[in-house]
C-alpha cells in the first residue's frame, strides 16, 4: 500500500476510533466445544437476518448445550455499538454481522478471527468470487457472506403496460427519467430513491450514480474529486427525480421505509439493492407481488452502471472468549444447509441471496425468483477495484474502502439532503463535500507525519 493510501487509511475524523485489538483466546472449532456456551449475536434488524433469528432453533436443537443471545439493531446503531465493542476489545459479542466496508478493514487492524478452518463440505469454492474477495484480507476470508447483492431497478410491470411503456433490461438513466414522469400521478410516485442522509444511504446510491457518469471520489494521488461535470449531473439528476417525482418526505426515507412504500403501491420504480426483491413478490407483505420487474441497475452510455456490491456477513471477533462454537455457528448460518432449511420453511423466493455459484444454478430457485438474472449479473460484473470509467487509488464501488469514509459520508449525505429541501444548491453541495473530504485527508497527512 502506498505512503498515501496508508496514511488515508491510518485516519479518520473525530469519533472514529483507531484502537487495536491484541489476541484473545485461540480456540478452534470442534465438535464438542458447543457444551454449556453462550453465544452472543449483533445484527441487522432486517427481513433475512430475523428470520435467521426464528430458524436459529433448529442449530440450538442440534447442539442443546448452546445458547443465542441476540442483540438485533437498527443499522446505524449496528455499527456504532459493535465498532465500539470490537475496537475497545469490550468482547461483548461473539458474533457480529458486518459488511463488505468493514471486513477487510477491521481483519487487517487484527480485529476479526480468519475463517480459515472451515469444513470441506461448506464448500468455499462455491462462494461467488467477488463477494468472497470483498469479504477476505491478504486472501483469507474473515467474514461468512449471509447474503450478497447489488443495486437493479425494480418496477411495476402492470403499470408500464397501461402506459404503453416497455422497460428494456439494460435501462439508462434518460429511460428510468422519461418512465417516472410519465408514471408519476395521484398516489403513486414516478420513482422512489433513498433520501435520507447516511454514507450507506443516499450516498450509497449517488456515489453509483457518479460512478455511471465517470465520477471518482479520489484521484490517483488522493486528491477529492467532487466538484467535476460527472458528480454534478449525477447530483442534479438525482435531485430532478426526487423533487419532481418523488415522495414529498424524501430526505427522511431510507431503504426499509421505501421497500414499505413499493410494498404498497406507491411506487413506479424503485433503484436500489436486489435483496429487496423477494420482499416485493411475497404475496403475504406485498400488495403488488403479481406486477414486479426486475432490470439490471440503470446507466448513463459509459461502461459502468449505477450498481454496486454488498454482502451482510457473520464474523467472529478476535475478543471472543468461544472462538471455535461461534465459528461453527458462522458455518452453520452460512452453508447451503441453512439455504436448503429456509427453502423448506418459507420457499425458495426467500432463501438468503447473492452469496452461491449453486444457488443461481438451482432451478427451483430461479424459478421462484423473477430477480435472481438481474441479482447474479450484477453481482457478477461488480468490480470494486474498477468502480468507475476512471483509474482510483481505493476499492469500493458505493464508498471508499477507508476508515474515515463514514464520517465524510456523513457529513455529505446531510448536504445532499439539503439540496432535496432546497436549502443549497447542487453546486454548493459538491462545494461543501471537497471542502469537507479535503479536510480529511489533510488531518490523515498531519497523523502520518
Amino acid at each position: 500500500m502506498a505512503t498515501r493510501q496508508r496514511a488515508v487509511a491510518a485516519a479518520g475524523l473525530a469519533g472514529v476510533l483507531l484502537a487495536t485489538a491484541s489476541c484473545a483466546s485461540q480456540d478452534e472449532p470442534g465438535e464438542d466445544e458447543g457444551s454449556g456456551t453462550t453465544l452472543r449475536i449483533a445484527t441487522v434488524e432486517n427481513r433475512d437476518l430475523v428470520r435467521l433469528r426464528e430458524l436459529s432453533q433448529a442449530y440450538t436443537s442440534e447442539h442443546p448445550g448452546v445458547t443465542l443471545e441476540w442483540d438485533t439493531l437498527e443499522e446505524g446503531r449496528l455499527r456504532q455499538q459493535v465498532m465500539t465493542d470490537i475496537a475497545t476489545q469490550g468482547g461483548r459479542y461473539d458474533i457480529v454481522t458486518i459488511g463488505t466496508y468493514e471486513a477487510p478493514i477491521w481483519a487487517e487492524r487484527e480485529w476479526l478471527r480468519p475463517l480459515d478452518a472451515l469444513p470441506a463440505d461448506y464448500a468455499e469454492d462455491d462462494l461467488l468470487p467477488t463477494v468472497r474477495e470483498a469479504l477476505s484480507h491478504d486472501g483469507t476470508l474473515y467474514a461468512a457472506p449471509f447474503y450478497g447483492e447489488s443495486a437493479i431497478t425494480m418496477y411495476r410491470t402492470d403499470l408500464f403496460e397501461q402506459a404503453g411503456l416497455t422497460m428494456p433490461d439494460s435501462p439508462t438513466w434518460d429511460d428510468i427519467a422519461g418512465a417516472a414522469e410519465r408514471l408519476d400521478q395521484g398516489d403513486v410516485n414516478g420513482i422512489c430513491l433513498r433520501g435520507r442522509p447516511g454514507w450507506g444511504e443516499n450516498v450509497a446510491l449517488l456515489t453509483a450514480m457518479a460512478n455511471a457518469e465517470g465520477g471518482r471520489w479520489f484521484t490517483e494521488d488522493w486528491t477529492p474529486d467532487l466538484r467535476t461535470g460527472a458528480w454534478t449531473t449525477a447530483l442534479q439528476r438525482y435531485a430532478d427525480l426526487l423533487t419532481e417525482h418523488g415522495p414529498d418526505d424524501a430526505t427522511s426515507l431510507g431503504y426499509t421505509d421505501v421497500l414499505s412504500l413499493f410494498q404498497e403501491g406507491r411506487c413506479a420504480i424503485w433503484v436500489d439493492a436486489s435483496v429487496a426483491g423477494s420482499a416485493l413478490v411475497d404475496p403475504q407483505s406485498s400488495q403488488v407481488a403479481d406486477s414486479v420487474g426486475f432490470a439490471l441497475a440503470p446507466d448513463a452510455g459509459q461502461s459502468v452502471r449505477s450498481s454496486w456490491l454488498w454482502s451482510w456477513a457473520l464474523a467472529v471477533p478476535e475478543s471472543s472468549d468461544d472462538a471455535g462454537p461461534a465459528q461453527e455457528f458462522v458455518t452453520w448460518a452460512t452453508s447451503t444447509e441453512y439455504t436448503d432449511l429456509v427453502a423448506r420453511s418459507d420457499g425458495w423466493a426467500n432463501v438468503p441471496p447473492g452469496t452461491r455459484t449453486s444457488l443461481y444454478e438451482n432451478e427451483e430457485y430461479r424459478e421462484a425468483a423473477p430477480f435472481a438474472d438481474a441479482t447474479f449479473a450484477s453481482i457478477e460484473e461488480s468490480d470494486p477495484e474498477q468502480p468507475t470509467t476512471q483509474p482510483v487509488p481505493y476499492t469500493g464501488i458505493q464508498y471508499v474502502s477507508i476508515p474515515s469514509f463514514p464520517s465524510i459520508g456523513t457529513a455529505v449525505g446531510n448536504r445532499v439532503a439539503a439540496v432535496l429541501d432546497g436549502s443549497v444548491t447542487v453546486e454548493q453541495a459538491l462545494e461543501d463535500a471537497q471542502w469537507v473530504t479535503e479536510k480529511v485527508i489533510a488531518q490523515s497527512e498531519r497523523t502520518e507525519d
